[in-house]
């Protein structure tokens, strides 16, 4: 097999992600304050569901975390359902690794288990159900680096401080596939989907940043090479089989590069790149399920930036004029059932991930829904957007700033309406304090008596 090495230029060709654009959340639906983990370790430090974000934060022995809403915009608003107090007490403990633990992975479709990465060079399989490891795979002579599962959960890739790309049976724990390319040190690895194909970021021999895609049945050769910069930042990729679209964001770096990946050459297309100041330290992914469809959001990150102790979203847009739900962007995806128990995938079954269709949450945008002029033009201004504007967009591009602007403007209203709730609150405890204070009372006991 020859190596093909693809040049930094990007060529041209109709894609319909080519105008994907990156959105950065405004300031008021960012997290502040928040004391993220300045720990040196190549991790992500953050894990993202519809619901909830985690992010590992700085302590002085280490361990801590914090749980916030992803609805809310402020660490102390707590809804229903959510953590009510500190939590000191693990549902499980799990002993079994000789040194610290450096990776866990959850099994893409059973309930159940889990996979932990050890600094003793060993991978242990948890059966949750029973809190006891089942299986060990032992076949590092180093640190793991990563571990990502191919669709179904039947194999298991991971990168090595030793230099090796291993693809490995996880329940026999036999090394299939085994790569040390000696102009390719190998960082991070991820399964592209149901492609059969492997995609590594790493350096070069000459200590530029890299990428290869490899051949999962024939780790001999990668299949092609692609040189990125001169940066030393870890890279860390992101696959969306969705969309087939592969995100690149390094450790340090304050831009993410987006790429498509196709079956035939050249295998990969550079499409565009988010740009911004602000470096960041790890990045947290929504699931598709928790994406705002309506707005053709088809990928959201969440940005650690530790110099400011923020979190900020950053979604992925195809922009679209209509209004209607886009199939073709949004196919059956993995859903949040699990496909197998726990003890179907110890006995030996693979099954792929139950899917669902995200038509199901669509909202139709109403905001994106223009009222016929009429003779008499009104006009209502609040930060400099007119509200009853009642003339068309001309552009594309004018549509998505209406729609971004009054979706803005209606998060704004709904922040101000909740402050105002609360100084009402405030007010009426104020008048009760008042109302019964014991000093008005004893003033109509004096006046009393004398009378």
């Amino acid at each position: 097999m020859t190596v093909t090495k693809m040049s930094w230029r990007p060529t041209y060709r109709s894609s319909k992600f080519r105008n994907v654009y990156g959105k950065v959340a405004n300031r008021e639906h960012c997290f502040e304050g928040i004391p993220i983990t300045k720990n040196v370790h190549d991790n992500h430090f953050c894990a993202v569901n519809a619901k909830f974000l985690a992010i590992v934060t700085e302590s002085a022995g280490g361990g801590s975390f914090i749980v916030i809403p992803v609805t809310q915009v402020r660490i102390w608003e707590i809804p229903d359902g959510g953590l009510r107090r500190n939590l000191t007490e693990a549902v499980l403990e799990l002993y079994g690794h000789s040194r610290r633990v450096g990776l866990i992975e959850w099994h893409p479709t059973s309930s159940g288990i889990l996979f932990s990465a050890g600094y003793d060079y060993k991978i242990l399989i948890w059966n949750l159900e029973i809190g006891e490891p089942v299986k060990m795979i032992d076949c590092h002579t180093d640190v793991i680096l990563c571990m990502t599962f191919n669709t179904d959960g039947s194999l298991l890739a991971t990168s090595c401080k030793d230099k090796k790309l291993r693809v490995i049976e996880p329940r026999s724990g036999k090394v299939l596939q085994e790569a040390n390319f000696k102009n390719h040190k190998v960082n991070r690895v991820v399964f592209l989907g149901n492609m059969k194909r492997l995609l590594t970021t790493g350096v070069s021999r000459w200590n530029t940043r890299q990428i290869a895609l490899w051949d999962q049945e024939d780790l001999s050769m990668p299949i092609i090479e692609e040189e990125i910069d001169g940066l030393s930042g870890l890279l860390f990729p992101f696959y969306d089989p969705d969309t087939h679209m592969l995100y690149l964001a390094g450790k340090g770096d304050g831009n993410i590069r987006y790429y498509e990946i196709t079956q035939e050459k050249p295998y990969l297309q550079y499409l565009m790149e988010f740009r911004s100041p602000a470096p960041q330290k790890g990045l947290g992914v929504m699931p598709k399920h928790g994406l705002e469809v309506g707005a053709c959001e088809v990928f959201r990150f969440y940005k650690l930036v530790t110099l400011k102790g923020l979190i900020e979203p950053i979604s992925m847009i195809v922009p679209r004029r209509s209004e209607t739900y886009q199939e073709d962007i949004y196919p059956m995806t993995a859903g949040t059932e699990p496909a197998l128990s726990a003890d179907e995938w110890l006995s030996g079954i693979n099954r792929g991930p139950v899917l669902m269709s995200l038509k199901e949450g669509y909202t139709r945008p109403n905001n994106l829904v223009f009222k016929a002029p009429v003779k008499e033009k009104k006009s209502q201004v609040v930060n400099g957007i007119d509200l009853l504007e009642n003339v068309p967009p001309r552009t594309e591009n004018e549509l998505l700033r209406m729609f971004f602007r009054q979706k803005d403007e209606l998060r704004r209203l709904k922040d101000e309406l909740s402050h105002k709730d609360i100084k009402i609150r405030q007010l009426e405890l104020e008048l009760n304090n008042i109302r019964y204070s014991p000093n008005i009372n004893n003033n109509n006991n004096s006046n009393a008596c004398s009378i």
